[in-house]
C-alpha cells in the first residue's frame, strides 16, 4: 500500500445509500435503486483499485529518476525509513509502482540497491520464471541492471496487483496483532506460548493451503523452486486470494550454476509447514516451538491440518513430494473449487446488474448530441424545431421535473424507467409540456425513440 507523505483526494465510493428498513419489503413488481447497480462493497473495492493504478507521486520530489529503462512515473509502494530499510534476504530493497512506456500498463519494480552481479549468467535464471503463468503466482516480466538511481541496482519487474497486502501485514504484523487484541480483550482469548491469539477460520486456512500447494505444484513441475514461501512475500490480492511474490529473485542473488534443486524444493515444503503454523497460531514465534504449536492446532483445528503440518515438518520422509501433499488435502481442494464457483456466480450476478447500463449511456449520449446544439445544416434553430423539439421536451420530462413547491425532483427510479422504456420503444404514452406551459403533446416512447434515431441519423449523415 502507498504510505508516503502525499495526500490524495478521497473519492466518493458510495454513489447510492442502502435501503432503509421500512422500504425493504417490496412488492414482486417493485425494485430498489440498488438493484440496478453492483453492490457498494464491490464498487468501492474496484474503485479503490482504479485509484491505486492511476495514483502518481511526484518522483522528482522524492529524488527518484524520471525514467528507468522503459518505466516512468515511479511511485513508492511501501515505507522505507532510513533507520529501518526494507531487506530482501539481507539485501536492501525498495518497491515501486511504475508505468511502462511500451504498453502503458502499470508494473511493480523491485529494486535491489547497490548490488553488482557476480556472474552475468545469473540474470538468465529469470527466463525460466517468465514462462510460468499461474493464478497464484505474481508473474515476472523481466530483470535488468541500471544506474538510474545513482548506484548499481538490480531491478525485477512484476505484474501490479493494486491494493494488495502481504500475509504478514494482514495477520501477523504488530499493528494487526494489536487490533486483534483490542477487539478480543473483553472476550475469551486462546493462548499459545503465553500470548492471546485470534483463531483464523479453518476454511480460510485450507483455502490458502490449497492455493499455495497449487502454485508449488506448477513451480516444481517446471524444474524450479519457489524459495519465497514466507508471509512477507505472499500477497493477498483479493477476497481470500493469494499470490506468491518475489519469484526468481533468490535464484539471481544466490546464483549457483550447479544449484541443488532437490534441496531447495524440500526447503519449500519445510517453509510451507512453518507458514501454516504461523497462520494457524497467529504468531511468527510459534515456529520456534513445534510441540506447543501442534498442541494448539490439535485443540482448535481438525486432525487433517495437524497431519499435514507434521508431514511437511517431519523428518520421517526425506524426499517429500507435492503430489503426496495434494493427496493429503484432496477433499479440501474440492471444497475450494466449490467456493470458487459460488464466488464466480456471485460476480456474474453483480455483472448482470451493469450489463444493460451501457445501452442507457449510449442513449444519453445521443440525446446530448442533439439537445441544445447551436447550429446544424445552416439552421441556428435546428435543435428547437421538428422532432428535435420533441426530444428537448422529453429531456425536461425525464430530468427537469419539479414538485408542487417548485423543488427539483431527483428521482433516479423515474429516470431509469423512462430511459429503459425509451430504449425498448414501448407504446406507452406520456404527456410532454413546454416550459411556458402553453402547449402539451401526447406521444409514446416509441415515437420519441424514432425521433432520436432520425435526428441522430441527420447528424451522422455528413451534412454541414
Amino acid at each position: 500500500m502507498l504510505t508516503s507523505d502525499f495526500h490524495f483526494i478521497q473519492l466518493q465510493y458510495h454513489l447510492y445509500t442502502s435501503n432503509l428498513p421500512h422500504v425493504n419489503n417490496l412488492l414482486p413488481n417493485q425494485r430498489s435503486i440498488q438493484s440496478f447497480f453492483i453492490s457498494d462493497d464491490l464498487r468501492e473495492q474496484l474503485t479503490q483499485r482504479n485509484e491505486a493504478q492511476l495514483s502518481i507521486t511526484p518522483g522528482r520530489d522524492l529524488g527518484l529518476p524520471l525514467e528507468v529503462h522503459v518505466y516512468h512515473s515511479l511511485c513508492p509502494l511501501e515505507s522505507n525509513l532510513p533507520d529501518k530499510p526494507n531487506q530482501f534476504y539481507g539485501h536492501r530493497s525498495t518497491v515501486y509502482k511504475s508505468i511502462c512506456s511500451v504498453d502503458g500498463r502499470p508494473y511493480v519494480l523491485v529494486r535491489i540497491e547497490d548490488y553488482r552481479l557476480s556472474n552475468e549468467s545469473a540474470i538468465s535464471a529469470v527466463e525460466n520464471w517468465r514462462r510460468i503463468r499461474h493464478c497464484n503466482i505474481v508473474s515476472i516480466r523481466e530483470a535488468f541492471t541500471t544506474r538510474a538511481f545513482g548506484d548499481s541496482s538490480l531491478v525485477f519487474v512484476y505484474d501490479y496487483h493494486p491494493c494488495s497486502n502481504t500475509l504478514f501485514s494482514t495477520y501477523l504484523s504488530p499493528q494487526t496483532q494489536a487490533v486483534f487484541f483490542n477487539q478480543q480483550r473483553s472476550s475469551h482469548s486462546n493462548t499459545v506460548n503465553g500470548n492471546s491469539r485470534r483463531k483464523i477460520s479453518e476454511s480460510i486456512l485450507w483455502s490458502y493451503i490449497t492455493q499455495i500447494a497449487s502454485a508449488i505444484k506448477t513451480i516444481h513441475s517446471a524444474g524450479l523452486a519457489a524459495r519465497t514461501i514466507d508471509a512477507t512475500k505472499i500477497l493477498v490480492t483479493g477476497k481470500n486470494r493469494l499470490r506468491l511474490g518475489g519469484s526468481s529473485i533468490l535464484d539471481v542473488l544466490q546464483y549457483d550454476a550447479n544449484q541443488g534443486l532437490a534441496r531447495y524444493q524440500q526447503e519449500d515444503f519445510h517453509d510451507f509447514g512453518k507458514l501454516i503454523i504461523s497462520l494457524a497460531c497467529n504468531s511468527t514465534h510459534s515456529t520456534q516451538n513445534h510441540t506447543l504449536s501442534l498442541e494448539y492446532i490439535s485443540r482448535h483445528y481438525t486432525a487433517d491440518l495437524k497431519n499435514l503440518v507434521m508431514y511437511l515438518l517431519g523428518k520421517q520422509v526425506i524426499n517429500k513430494s507435492i503430489d503426496e501433499i495434494i493427496v493429503l488435502i484432496g477433499p479440501r481442494i474440492l471444497n475450494e473449487i466449490n467456493c470458487s464457483q459460488f464466488y464466480n456466480d456471485e460476480l456474474e450476478n453483480e455483472l448482470s446488474r451493469e450489463l444493460e447500463n451501457g445501452r442507457l449511456a449510449r442513449l444519453l449520449c445521443k440525446i446530448g448530441f442533439i439537445n441544445e446544439r447551436p447550429e446544424f445544416d445552416m439552421d441556428p434553430s435546428w435543435s428547437e424545431t421538428g422532432d428535435r423539439y420533441l426530444i428537448k421536451l422529453f429531456r425536461d420530462y425525464v430530468f427537469h421535473q419539479v414538485d408542487e413547491n417548485d423543488n427539483p425532483v431527483l428521482d433516479m427510479a423515474h429516470v431509469l424507467t423512462c430511459l429503459n422504456k425509451l430504449d425498448a420503444g414501448v407504446e406507452e404514452k406520456i404527456m410532454l409540456m413546454s416550459r411556458d406551459e402553453q402547449s402539451c403533446l401526447i406521444v409514446s416512447f416509441k415515437e420519441i425513440r424514432n425521433c432520436i434515431i432520425s435526428a441522430y441519423t441527420d447528424l451522422t449523415s455528413g451534412r454541414k
